[in-house]
């Protein structure tokens, strides 16, 4: 088939690899270029065992912080904006354990798909992208929260993860930069197999390797519209002419619920603003990768740079980088780990993730839109960790056309049933 992929982040060029190892012919437009968007410098981290989505239950005796407090790591700001409104409305209502506890099955199983289809390329293609599997520790400063964790582990560790509970010193025998920090850990989660790479660097690697084999891309190019025939999509406009295909999938980030929106559907993805710094890294620097879980930021060792990632706004298509968010992110690095790399070097930088209010991803054609039309996004903040599941799911969704329903799918290898 002929195949075009709206999107160059991770999420798209993932879905166009699958789709042209097949032996689909891929096209592949983007605004901009490969990883431009919220690929570009995301966290790092290639979270397969630790998945928990956002919307969990404790989000409710948090909400008046979210709501109200400038140094919020999560931030609430409404606008006049219905889509944010209607997705605030779902997310709240997904704040309860049962939804947390079937989302978190359904994640773990796309993300150890993933896993597997990644280092599978690592290991044929031996791409370079800084790659490191040195583990993950998420720390926790207080009883209470660390408590909550535990649980979240027990139901992880029932599903066959490979995660441990450690006290505040075994996480300085495990990352000995945490030493200055030591008096302030109650306890972390500990994943021995936890991976980092640089995910712009997957994106161009991924980019060469899909022209090397006939791709055709078409970038600094918006997607302008869709024309349809007989119920289907027939070509997607775009200021270069028509790009003409048997089948289209939707990677366009935050982007995809406007693109769905001109064909008068409903896709439930608003973005979600993230942070980071990348700054030259020196021997104080962790190497294991480390979440501040109280923050929510992330910390990656990616060559011979640390990248310092997280926060999470609700605030819209916003893209400035307010010098408080810099500085906050500067601030938790020098808690955690004092003289970690040189500060005055560092590269801020924002992104929009796409987000669905469960955490689930969205993969597949909309039950009211063309059968052709195959959306893969909604991915949050484990973009880079799911992008190679997802892209498996979208291969077998186009494998067979009869597919049409809708819902976020993260687990579900085969396309729904009529």
């Amino acid at each position: 088939m002929q195949i075009c992929v709206m999107g160059a982040g991770i999420a798209g060029l993932a879905a166009a690899w699958q789709l042209q190892s097949e032996g689909h012919d891929v096209t592949i437009i983007d605004r901009a270029g490969a990883g431009a968007g919220a690929s570009g410098a995301n966290g790092a981290q290639l979270s397969y065992a630790y998945v928990q989505p956002l919307a969990d239950p404790g989000i409710w005796a948090q909400l008046p912080g979210l709501l109200f407090s400038r140094n919020s790591p999560l931030t609430l700001r409404p606008r006049w904006d219905i889509d944010q409104w209607r997705w605030g409305a779902s997310f709240l209502a997904a704040c309860r354990a049962r939804v947390s506890r079937e989302s978190t099955v359904q994640l773990l199983a796309l993300a150890a798909d993933s896993r597997r289809a990644f280092e599978r390329l690592l290991a044929e293609q031996a791409i370079e992208c800084d790659f490191s599997a040195t583990g993950k520790l998420v720390l926790y400063s207080d009883e209470r929260s660390f408590a909550h964790a535990r649980r979240q582990l027990a139901l992880q560790q029932g599903l066959g993860v490979q995660q441990r509970a450690a006290n505040a010193a075994e996480c300085v025998e495990i990352e000995p930069a945490l030493a200055g920090y030591q008096r302030n850990i109650s306890g972390a989660i500990y994943t021995p197999g936890e991976c980092a790479a640089d995910c712009y660097k997957v994106c161009l690697e991924l980019l060469r390797l899909l022209r090397a084999r006939g791709a055709r891309t078409i970038f600094d190019t918006e997607v302008g519209g869709l024309v349809m025939r007989s119920g289907r999509v027939a070509a997607v406009r775009t200021a270069a002419g028509l790009v003409e295909a048997d089948a289209f999938v939707v990677a366009l980030g935050s982007a995809s619920a406007r693109l769905a929106r001109s064909q008068g559907l409903y896709l439930p993805v608003y973005p979600l603003k993230g942070y980071s710094l990348t700054l030259p890294a020196n021997d104080s620097a962790p190497r294991v990768n480390v979440t501040d879980a109280a923050r929510k930021v992330v910390f990656a060792r990616i060559g011979q740079r640390l990248r310092i990632a997280g926060m999470a706004e609700l605030v819209g298509d916003d893209l400035s980088i307010p010098a408080t968010r810099t500085r906050n992110l500067a601030a938790a690095a020098r808690d955690l780990f004092g003289d970690c790399g040189d500060l005055s070097q560092c590269e801020p930088w924002a992104g929009l993730r796409p987000a669905t209010p469960t955490g689930l991803p969205v993969i597949g054609p909309h039950p009211k839109g063309p059968p052709n039309l195959v959306f893969n996004t909604g991915h949050g903040a484990l973009g880079f960790t799911l992008a190679f599941g997802s892209a498996q799911r979208v291969a077998a969704l186009l494998r067979a056309p009869r597919a049409h329903r809708l819902r976020p799918a993260a687990a579900t290898p085969v396309p729904y049933s009529a």
